[in-house]
């Protein structure tokens, strides 16, 4: 969507808020010995108790408020309770948030207790892709412009991007157009407006970019077994820059 009134964009800053919030209170919780299930639980408490709603919950048939991708799991990791927390294992928890007919949408790698130093860079890197990716943001620039700086820095640092998954506008509903790769080509897609609001998400593998989906239906992973990061901001496209609106 393209915001088009003070009106929407406090409604879509409250969202990305508890999206934001949301994730900043995980933090304290990711720790050896915690489920993804009652990481779950926590994040839908405090959601609901912001006035809010878990987005992904019932989305084509999510079961769940939150996906949580342990390890070599890129991105729609079920929060199921056999899912356990272990010393030097990496999680992705992904969050959206619906406030008053708009959303929200966030994601956070963390380590858990101390990890490898490989799991450290992968972790480091996706982060700075995203903050690359965003810095790149505003009006005139096209959509192959972002992904073209995401891969270029990924793949300098000997990592991969994923290549079937992206961001995507969102505002109204969860997922808009456009769609937002993390790779291309400068200069090409669409361009982007004042006023446009995006999910920019790098996910980073260690391998080969090559992904599978398990038989559950849901979750992502790399196909070699190597690990994967995720980060993602929602943002506002301004002028001469972006505004992010989920900041933890």
């Amino acid at each position: 969507m393209v915001i088009s009134s003070q009106k929407e964009l406090d409604l879509i800053s409250s969202a990305c808020k508890i999206v934001a919030e949301t994730l900043f209170k995980l933090k304290n919780y990711i720790k050896p010995g915690v489920s993804a299930l009652y990481l779950d639980k926590i994040a839908e408490r405090y959601i609901l108790s912001r006035g809010g709603f878990p987005a992904f919950k019932g989305y084509r048939g999510y079961p769940a408020t939150l996906c949580v991708s342990v390890n070599n799991e890129v991105v729609h990791g079920l929060p199921l309770q056999t899912k356990i927390l272990r010393e030097g294992d990496i999680v992705s928890i992904d969050v959206g948030v619906r406030y008053k007919g708009y959303y929200g949408d966030g994601a956070w790698t963390f380590p858990v207790g101390r990890v490898s130093k490989e799991a450290e860079k992968l972790i480091d890197v996706t982060k700075k892709a995203l903050d690359l990716a965003v810095s790149t943001v505003r009006a005139g620039v096209t959509i192959g412009d972002i992904g073209s700086v995401v891969q270029e820095y990924v793949e300098s640092q000997g990592f991969s991007v994923v290549r079937d998954y992206a961001g995507h506008g969102i505002g109204k509903e969860l997922h808009e157009f456009p769609q937002i790769p993390n790779f291309g080509k400068r200069g090409k897609g669409p361009v982007l407006e004042e006023g446009m609001v995006l999910a920019i998400e790098p996910m980073v593998n260690a391998g080969s970019y090559e992904v599978e989906v398990l038989l559950d239906g849901w979750t992502v992973v790399t196909k070699d077994g190597s690990l994967s990061a995720h980060f993602e901001h929602t943002i506002l496209v301004r002028r001469e820059d972006a505004l992010v609106l989920t900041s933890i």
